[in-house]
């Protein structure tokens, strides 16, 4: 536990000692006062706000898979999944506080405004006292703002861009998820083991917050290796057909094309740019690649064969065999008769996490809640120890760099891990300026 954590809580008392020498505080909250949606005593309400149409509707649908279970398992049902792993031990399946949990879904239909409208409404009408979900780093974003300014928390689901945890962060909100930075930063050096640094960079990048700080940041470090960037090329997030945006890469002088996008864009794009012959192709003298720099299980499913040998990062693979992995996959597998997903896994955790937070410190108030998660350290939910830092309100642990298989045994062994770079290779300082411009403010407890 850091010496921040322990220190910047005079009401702490007493602990728990944990496995793997981890400790778990016991929070007295302050004193009672009103907040948003103050649950009773019998049921509290999360609300999963996830894409159940738009081009990461597939992603939705696993996520809310995800959020289904740790319901189940937060509520004794099933067999506990992560709960027996979690290295704080304060979840025992009888709801969070003693209340049952409940929820309510929504469709951010991978669009901010709609993403912001399902979310008030099941804080207004629903009584949400917790959002979280999303594919969509736009729609992070923007309901991460919504509650800020209604008083509840908000768990980001799958996000990646740098300014969820940079310029628009907030102290309601929080991130498991990796970001563009930390993808960058672990494929750089395998990248460059396997292509060399005398390489021409071609970008082809989804049009919105994440894209743009996923070009930033892929830029950023192929070019500190000696990487060119020859072009980078801007496409809207609604687009099916890239081929008007393939076409110009094969006389543009590029011998890496990178594919700056997530969900049936990248599916679509990568089937184009197969089609269009560039894996066959010599470049300067080398063999054309193509890189994804944001990889997930159900992207490669949807890609199929193409993907094979293609490099990219992953929060989270079903295929890891530490505890806490083994018993989430085996818990979903056996709900679903399939292997989680990176989404399913951040959802899931996410829900855990918070629900942790609020035994830790006794309350469901939103305030209490930032000062449980803020500066955590934690162990045994499928990233190896993490910590959630205090700064910023995003998560450190390492990443998985993963390459499409050559040779798969099923239609879920599509990926294999190819490095696991440690925490510590991406960890940057909270004022990096890819990540400036933003203050987290203070805590919004609402009404």
């Amino acid at each position: 536990m850091s010496n921040y954590y322990l220190n910047r809580r005079k009401f702490l008392q007493g602990s728990a000692v944990l496995g793997a020498g981890l400790v778990a505080p016991t929070i007295f909250s302050r004193a009672a006062s009103a907040y948003t949606n103050e649950p009773g005593k019998g049921s509290v309400v999360l609300g999963f706000n996830v894409p159940q149409s738009g081009p990461y509707a597939d992603e939705g649908a696993d996520e809310l898979r995800a959020y289904k279970l740790a319901v189940k398992h937060l509520n004794g049902e099933g067999d506990g999944g992560m709960l027996n792993t979690f290295s704080s031990q304060m979840l025992k399946g009888t709801g969070i506080l003693g209340r049952k949990v409940e929820y309510v879904t929504g469709d951010t239909q991978t669009k901010s405004d709609a993403a912001r409208a399902s979310a008030r409404a099941m804080i207004e009408k629903d009584g949400a006292i917790m959002i979280t979900g999303g594919s969509s780093s736009g729609v992070a974003v923007a309901v991460q703002s919504l509650c800020q300014d209604a008083g509840v928390i908000f768990m980001a689901g799958l996000t990646h861009s740098n300014d969820t945890t940079g310029k628009d962060k907030k102290a309601n909100g929080f991130r498991h998820f990796f970001n563009a930075y930390m993808s960058a930063a672990a494929l750089a050096p395998v990248l460059s083991q396997h292509y060399g640094n005398d390489r021409k960079a071609y970008h082809l990048t989804a049009d919105y917050t994440w894209g743009w700080t996923q070009e930033q940041s892929m830029i950023a470090a192929t070019e500190e290796l000696g990487w060119e960037t020859v072009n980078a090329v801007r496409t809207p997030l609604s687009a099916t057909d890239f081929s008007s945006y393939i076409a110009p890469v094969t006389n543009s002088g590029a011998d890496v094309l990178v594919l700056n996008h997530y969900g049936s864009n990248m599916v679509n794009s990568l089937t184009n740019a197969v089609q269009f012959g560039l894996r066959d192709k010599m470049v300067n003298g080398k063999q054309f690649e193509i890189v994804v720099p944001l990889y997930s299980r159900l992207m490669a499913r949807g890609a199929g064969d193409n993907v094979k040998g293609i490099f990219g990062s992953t929060n989270w693979h079903w295929s890891l065999q530490d505890e806490g992995s083994k018993a989430f996959v085996a818990s979903y597998g056996k709900e679903y008769g399939q292997p989680p997903s990176q989404a399913a896994h951040t959802c899931y955790v996410q829900t855990l996490l918070y629900a942790d937070a609020a035994e830790r410190a006794g309350s469901f108030n939103p305030c209490a809640i930032v000062e449980a998660l803020e500066g955590f350290e934690f162990d045994g939910l499928g990233n190896g120890k993490t910590l959630y830092r205090a700064d910023d309100h995003q998560c450190f642990k390492d990443v998985l760099v993963v390459r499409g298989k050559e040779n798969p045994t099923s239609e879920f062994d599509l990926l294999e891990v190819v490095n696991v770079t440690s925490a510590d290779k991406v960890t940057y300082d909270p004022n990096h300026p890819m990540f400036a411009g933003g203050s987290l403010g203070k805590c919004n407890p609402g009404v």
